[in-house]
């Protein structure tokens, strides 16, 4: 057996970002894989790949949701898979001037709530191929599907159309 009373642990050249030192605040990466399931949601998710947006109606009073769901949140009732149209019109915006990690390279990105025609509750996506000062409310506007899913909201987003 050899020992080493010189060991060191090897030294990099990176250092670490301190905002605060009282108290001590420093910066800490690190990446994680998450696996989760998208249970009742999923045929959301499949139906992305097909160019389609589905939603939900309830089975009882007819509540038309843009965004699914299992039950009604007004009656209870269990829901059905309801197709939604490609189609619809800017409810209203926001501008994102900050976004998470991935989306922070994107920023400043539009955020809309789109309504759609005979659906009750409204849809929020991003839009593209639109400035901030050519945004209006009730402006028209198509959903485009992503070529190469990643099977997240982010694989339907909407384009302007022309009126």
């Amino acid at each position: 057996m050899t020992i080493d009373y010189d060991a060191k642990m090897p030294e990099t050249q990176s250092g670490t970002e301190v905002y605060n030192t009282d108290p001590l605040i420093v910066k800490s990466s690190y990446e994680i894989d998450y696996i989760h399931s998208y249970a009742q949601d999923s045929e959301f998710f499949r139906a992305l790949g097909k160019k389609k947006l589905m939603g939900s109606k309830c089975k009882s009073c007819g509540y038309v949701y843009a965004t699914p769901r299992g039950h009604c949140m007004f009656c209870g009732s269990e829901t059905e898979w309801h197709e939604l149209p490609n189609e619809g019109r800017i409810h209203t915006f926001t501008t994102c001037y900050f976004g998470s990690e991935k989306f922070l390279p994107e920023t400043p990105f539009n955020l809309i709530m789109v309504e759609f025609e005979g659906v009750d509750s409204l849809f929020m996506a991003r839009l593209i191929g639109a400035s901030q000062e050519d945004l209006k409310i009730g402006m028209k506007v198509r959903a485009k599907f992503k070529r190469n899913l990643t099977f997240s909201p982010t694989d339907v987003y909407f384009v302007p159309m022309k009126e």
